[in-house]
C-alpha cells in the first residue's frame, strides 16, 4: 500500500555557541517519526534526579504547529531515563534554547556525554479551541467515571 508522504514543514534552527560541532536534530531512519536530539553538555544524573539538558540550538516553529519533546525508548528501557512532562510542548512563539527535562528513574547514576542522543522532537499541528461555558453537559455511558473506570 502506497501512503502519500506528508509535506514537511520548515523549522528555522539557530545553532548556539555551545552547540558548535554537534549534529543537528535528524531522523535516524526513513520511517522515524522523531528527530533525534543530542546533549550539548555533559552531566551525571543521579538516581531520582532531574535536569534541563541543553541542546545548543533554538528554533522558530511555524504558527499553527508545536514541537513535542519525547523520550528515547532505549534510554527508558535500558537505564530508566525518561523525559518529564512528556510529551513536552515547544510553542511556536518560543525562541529560547531547546532544553530537554530528563529524569533518572533507574537505580544507578546515568552519565550523559556531550553529543549523546537524549530525546526526540516530533512536529505536530495545533488545533485551537473555543470554550463554551454551559450549565450542564450531555450524558454518556461513562458519565463521571474517573481513572480506571472504563476497564471494569
Amino acid at each position: 500500500m502506497n501512503t502519500p508522504t506528508p509535506t514537511p514543514i520548515t523549522i528555522a534552527l539557530k545553532r548556539l555557541p555551545h552547540g558548535e560541532g554537534l549534529p543537528l536534530p535528524a531522523y535516524a531512519t526513513e520511517g522515524a517519526a522523531g528527530l533525534d536530539v543530542v546533549a550539548a553538555e555533559a552531566l551525571t544524573l543521579a538516581p531520582g534526579a532531574r535536569a534541563a539538558v541543553a541542546t545548543g540550538f533554538a528554533i522558530a516553529i511555524p504558527h499553527g504547529f508545536e514541537v513535542q519533546v519525547r523520550p528515547r525508548s532505549g534510554l527508558a528501557l535500558k537505564h530508566g531515563v525518561t523525559c518529564l512532562n512528556t510529551p513536552g510542548t515547544i510553542d511556536s512563539d518560543y525562541r529560547g534554547e531547546v532544553k530537554v527535562i530528563l529524569a533518572n528513574l533507574g537505580q544507578a547514576p546515568f552519565e550523559i556525554a556531550r553529543g549523546d542522543r537524549i530525546a526526540q522532537l516530533v512536529p505536530a499541528p495545533v488545533q485551537r479551541a473555543t470554550l463554551d461555558e454551559v450549565a450542564t453537559l450531555d450524558d454518556t455511558g461513562r458519565g463521571t467515571g474517573g481513572f480506571g473506570s472504563t476497564g471494569r
